[in-house]
């Protein structure tokens, strides 16, 4: 019996291609011959390697949700502190509306506007993102309140929730033409709501 031939092309580097195209146009904007050409793979190679156009898109949302889980983690790692790791996450979304290449917003967030709940399968891994941002937030969350920085009486899934759903909502103002400015004064909110 002989195996398949190997992939020719990097599978990581394909997907975040795919991953970009669908962060900037949607899924339901994002034709097959789009996804082909950013892709650099024919027909056939994309379907052995990803299978459906949806399939492709399942895996490039879990793409998307474990490299930013993996930086969201690597920043908060190197931080002078936990709180100083929430504040620049949110100022690092105001430097965002430097260039309309960066004002697309969260894809997890742009995916939940655009299917709503009417695919289950895309509805659970919105979902699973939003945890796992969650997650990280709140890690952050209890080692601020262990420097003192954030009080302790303070429930940690519920400010990571909110914290979450304000970086999510801050990054669609982004993507719909918020100025900086405008961006880092409702950060600074946010943030207030820590204290």
């Amino acid at each position: 019996m002989t195996m398949g031939r190997p992939a020719e092309f990097d599978r990581d580097r394909v997907l975040d291609a795919a991953v970009r195209l669908f962060w900037r146009k949607g899924y339901e904007a994002t034709s097959l011959t789009d996804l082909l050409k950013t892709m650099g793979l024919s027909k056939s190679s994309l379907y052995q390697a990803f299978g459906s156009k949806h399939e492709l898109f399942e895996s490039c949302i879990t793409r998307y949700r474990d490299t930013l889980v993996a930086d969201m983690q690597a920043a908060l790692d190197s931080a002078e502190s936990a709180h100083r790791f929430i504040e620049q996450v949110f100022y690092d979304v105001a430097a965002e509306t430097k260039s309309n290449v960066t004002r697309r917003g969260c894809l997890v967030m742009n995916t939940a506007s655009e299917f709503s709940q009417r695919d289950p399968t895309i509805a659970r891994r919105v979902s699973a993102s939003t945890r796992a941002f969650s997650k990280v937030f709140a890690t952050a969350v209890r080692q601020a309140q262990s420097d003192g920085d954030i009080p302790a009486d303070r429930d940690p899934a519920v400010l990571a929730s909110y914290l979450v759903s304000s970086m999510t909502g801050l990054r669609t103002m982004v993507k719909a033409g918020a100025s900086k400015r405008k961006v880092r004064d409702i950060a600074k909110v946010i943030l207030m709501a820590l204290d």
